[in-house]
């Protein structure tokens, strides 16, 4: 079984595969420091109440955007599994051709996303929209080159903006409005929250596929913690909330030692 983790600005998003299926899913608050122990503990706890047992791991493959988190979650891994982590960064085996400037500055997440997206849909121009901490796309085309990507603040962090800076607005809950056009300050809020969102991704969305692919249209997959709000808003052609972990996977097993290496 191997144990794929994705830590997130917000969240530490957790799955097991067992011989390719994803059988078990787990969710963490992400924090900006914890132990080793602290780490360890959870995951082997989270394991057992969903019963899996933690010898039964064999292998833990990572991609985090927090780095001051790395140290305690390779150690723990280390105490707790007696397992050394396979981290997804740079210099690893994806399959993809980066295009950026810069390859560093992409985020492992999105490397992963863009992992499961070319593998689950081969000779594709693909679009990859993760509504997150931030919402991003990531862009590859037919012959896996990763051309690049957009990044927005998210729904929450759009929230948690106006919470701050404006001081006659409230937090409210996050959801999809029944109108566009509030009749409370929540609701006006919410309204401005969600289709504030709908509006830049259609437009983000047309503009990458006139630019990148011609106008031809690309398979569009949607993702990440709020993903499941949009669904029925055109947005994208599937959901996978769990791309990342599938990608994650992938990632694991391309960069296994083959007879040849060993």
């Amino acid at each position: 079984m191997i144990l794929c983790i994705d830590v997130g600005n917000s969240q530490i998003h957790g799955g097991v595969f067992n011989g390719g299926e994803l059988t078990v899913q787990f969710r963490k608050t992400s924090r900006q420091q914890f132990s080793s122990d602290e780490i360890g503990l959870f995951l082997k706890t989270v394991l057992r109440e969903n019963s899996v047992d933690p010898d039964s791991i064999s292998g833990i493959s990572i991609c985090s955007v927090v780095p001051d988190l790395n140290h305690s979650i390779r150690n723990g891994c280390i105490k707790y599994f007696r397992i050394e982590p396979f981290f997804l960064k740079a210099g690893v085996k994806t399959g993809l051709k980066i295009k950026y400037r810069n390859p560093l500055e992409v985020g492992t997440d999105r490397i992963a996303n863009a992992i499961a997206a070319t593998t689950l849909f081969p000779n594709k121009n693909i679009i990859v929209v993760d509504f997150g901490t931030a919402t991003t796309f990531c862009v590859i085309n037919k012959t896996k080159d990763y051309l690049g990507g957009v990044i927005l603040p998210g729904i929450r962090i759009s929230m948690e903006v106006l919470e701050s800076k404006a001081a006659q607005l409230p937090s409210v809950e996050i959801k999809k409005p029944e109108t566009a056009v509030g009749r409370s300050t929540i609701e006006s809020i919410q309204s401005g929250l969600f289709f504030g969102q709908v509006g830049t991704v259609k437009e983000i969305k047309a503009r990458i596929i006139a630019e990148a692919f011609k106008d031809e249209e690309p398979v569009v997959i949607g993702t990440g913690g709020f993903s499941g709000l949009f669904e029925d808003e055109g947005l994208f052609n599937l959901n996978m909330p769990t791309l990342v972990l599938k990608g994650l996977f992938t990632a694991y097993n391309l960069n296994q030692p083959t007879e040849r290496d060993v």
